[in-house]
């Protein structure tokens, strides 16, 4: 790895260990298409490293610091990463390896939906934005469905003015055919019959779990709230805050990256960078 001083956002060598097998892969089967099989002089774990840090500080791509590989090059690496679903099978893949350290199964059965509409940045183009009339928020909506630890099974970013419905239907489409097993899900109230009906299709079970009417202001809403804190910690990271990408397959994949941040430090129990305290 090139000598240069570390971000908060670098990946340990541990949790490099965990993405190193499936980005070395990729690379190898685009190598082994290439006429002449010549390596890359680039290093992965610097792409990744750039891209998380683009992830964490919200920046533009242009303004990548010179200390990383040129932004060209880190943004060819992400673009084939997001287009031929990698980052998506990374996520998968670390998100079953962090269901087995807590106790559980690799394969879920269970999970819960939610969505949350953001404002948009002047570069998103007009046809894949919207208004959630709800909300008030003209822009685009992220729906996820997680596991019942919090962790990302589905992502699906539509404009903001697609009804929940839609957005539920396509979230149990892909919760189902990437994870088999699930056969139970929890939606709030802003999900109706058209989510329960197609769930039934896919052999899921779809409960609407209400707040509690008699309790007024702020309170834990039972299973939703895991899903809610999920949608907090994307907002923890810059480029999610608001949505920057010109495709809607760029803001789901700035969500794969994030999630992809937190089962890394999740499965090695690291809050902070190793690096820190080392000099």
């Amino acid at each position: 790895m090139t000598e240069r001083k570390p971000y908060p956002s670098d990946l340990s060598d541990a949790r490099w260990a965990l993405i190193e097998p499936t980005l070395t892969a990729w690379r190898q089967a685009r190598l082994d298409r290439r006429p002449t099989g010549q390596p890359a002089s680039v290093e992965l774990r610097e792409i990744f490293n750039a891209i998380l840090y683009i992830n964490r500080t919200g920046i533009a791509w242009k303004y990548l610091p010179h200390d990383f590989p040129s932004y060209n090059t880190v943004y060819a690496y992400y673009a084939a990463w997001r287009d031929e679903g990698i980052l998506a099978q990374l996520n998968y893949e670390l998100t079953g390896l962090a269901r087995v350290k807590e106790g559980r199964k690799a394969e879920p059965t269970a999970c819960v939906i939610d969505t949350q509409s953001v404002k948009t940045s002047t570069n998103v183009p007009l046809t894949s934005q919207g208004t959630d009339a709800g909300k008030k928020i003209v822009g685009r909506k992220r729906g996820i469905a997680t596991d019942t630890l919090g962790l990302i099974l589905a992502v699906v970013v539509t404009a903001a003015s697609l009804s929940d419905n839609a957005i539920g239907i396509r979230l149990l489409d892909e919760a189902k055919d990437t994870h088999p097993a699930i056969s139970k899900t929890w939606v709030d109230t802003g999900f109706k019959n058209a989510v329960i009906e197609h769930g039934a299709k896919l052999d899921i079970d779809v409960e609407v779990v209400s707040r509690k009417a008699e309790t007024r202001g702020f309170h834990v809403v039972k299973r939703r709230w895991v899903v809610e804190r999920s949608l907090g910690w994307l907002m923890l990271y810059r480029r999610l805050t608001r949505d920057y990408e010109t495709l809607p397959a760029s803001s789901q994949a700035m969500i794969h990256i994030a999630s992809i941040n937190n089962l890394t430090k999740r499965i090695t129990d690291e809050s902070t960078p190793t690096w820190r305290g080392t000099y």
